[in-house]
């Protein structure tokens, strides 16, 4: 690998374009966005690949996890993504449910979002369960994300959201899912909340690009929920997740602020009226 991996450029990320930034060394960022002004200021920042996350059903609609969030709530939030967005690879959710049920409902599902919402491919969690689902969609042209590790979809069986594949059993189960997604045909995978040297040895051991999301320095790329990172959704902070601004804050002043003047007469001034 080249010891000086290349800046980013403004040409449009595409899923093999991920694929050779694997190969060169560059490390792939990626955020998570749910509206059109979120996902230009990540673009306009240079970050390779926006999800539209199920994540909005926490730190969006207010809900206590991702399950509850419908296709139709995906479809909307990724069609505003997709307005905002030039150069990087937008991939969206599919939700709990709209892909376990069989192949067919799944390709329904994943045609939507690419024929409605615009994205460029979708992701999934699961091993090799959905392997033979993955391999459906990519067949007619829908490229997939897998995801593995913690599958927030998955937390009623899990019942914790405690790191993932700490023993051996899981971890072998983990190493094996990986490459039968990577087999099915998948273009990158995220791995989340695992051990770090098991994230570094499944990232050397793929051809395709391995995200991470809490499971280490070593993967190929990184993704965050852009408002925890943001210090917007303040709910739980994850060991993981490096704040990089406190936006709950900033704007709570500026509310705070704008009651007060209001309040006070002093907003709007003669200069702020017509």
């Amino acid at each position: 690998m080249s010891s000086t991996p290349p800046e980013p450029t403004d040409r449009k990320v595409t899923t093999r374009g991920l694929r050779q930034m694997k190969e060169a060394g560059q490390r792939i960022a990626a955020l998570t966005a749910y509206d059109q002004v979120m996902a230009g200021l990540l673009d306009d920042a240079g970050v390779d690949v926006i999800l539209v996350g199920d994540s909005v059903a926490t730190v969006v609609q207010g809900l206590d996890t991702t399950v509850n969030v419908t296709m139709d709530h995906m479809l909307y939030h990724a069609s505003l993504v997709t307005r905002g967005v030039k150069r990087a690879l937008v991939v969206g959710d599919l939700p709990f449910m709209s892909y376990q049920v069989n192949a067919d409902t799944a390709l329904m599902n994943a045609g939507r979002m690419v024929k409605e919402a615009n994205v460029e491919a979708v992701k999934m969690e699961g091993g090799s369960s959905i392997c033979s689902t993955v391999r459906r969609l990519v067949d007619v042209g829908i490229p997939v994300m897998g995801h593995l590790g913690l599958t927030p979809q998955s937390i009623h069986k899990f019942g914790t959201y405690r790191v993932r594949a700490t023993d051996s059993e899981e971890a072998d189960e983990l190493r094996a899912d990986a490459l039968a997604l990577q087999d099915a045909g998948a273009f990158a995978l995220v791995l989340e909340k695992i051990p770090a040297s098991l994230g570094a040895e499944i990232s050397k051991s793929l051809d395709i690009p391995v995200i991470g999301i809490g499971a280490g320095g070593d993967c190929d790329g990184q993704i965050l929920v852009s408002h925890d990172m943001l210090g917007l959704y303040t709910r739980y902070h994850p060991r993981f997740v490096r704040r990089y601004a406190e936006v709950a804050d900033v704007m709570q002043g500026a509310f705070e602020r704008y009651v007060r003047d209001v309040r006070s007469d002093e907003f709007p001034t003669v200069d702020e009226s017509y």
